[in-house]
């Protein structure tokens, strides 16, 4: 037993020795070269609806569940498609002034103003 405890500090004395021996070597060693720039992401892929019950759905907020309308607000529930056409356009293209329509209708394609119009022109009044 006498043995052990001088045999134990003679491994953790050489360890230490190895490793002040090393510090230097470490110190000098070149950094490594930064990793490289993750590739651009590509820009979102943006998808439109065409689910005609998805896009009427922002216009419950003003103008009434299914477009019949509370108050002030006209019912866009079997309001003519032509004509729900024009509107949204005039707004959109700012041909028509408005509180806040001119903002909502420049969020939407002629293609979705057309799927707006077929499903509020088909719901009866």
């Amino acid at each position: 037993m006498t043995f052990a405890v001088p045999a134990r500090r003679a491994l953790a004395l050489g360890a230490l020795l190895a490793a002040a021996w090393a510090l230097p070597a470490l110190a000098q060693a070149p950094t490594p070269a930064p990793a490289p720039a993750a590739a651009p992401t590509a820009a979102p892929v943006v998808t439109t609806t065409t689910n005609a019950a998805y896009l009427a759905a922002n216009c419950a907020n003003c103008h009434g569940t299914k477009g019949k309308a509370v108050g002030g607000m006209p019912n866009l529930a079997g309001q003519n498609r032509d004509y729900i056409i024009a509107q949204m356009r005039a707004f959109r293209d700012g041909q028509r002034p408005a509180t806040i329509m001119h903002q909502l209708a420049k969020g939407y394609t002629d293609d979705q103003i057309a799927l707006i119009a077929d499903h509020f022109s088909k719901i009866k009044n």
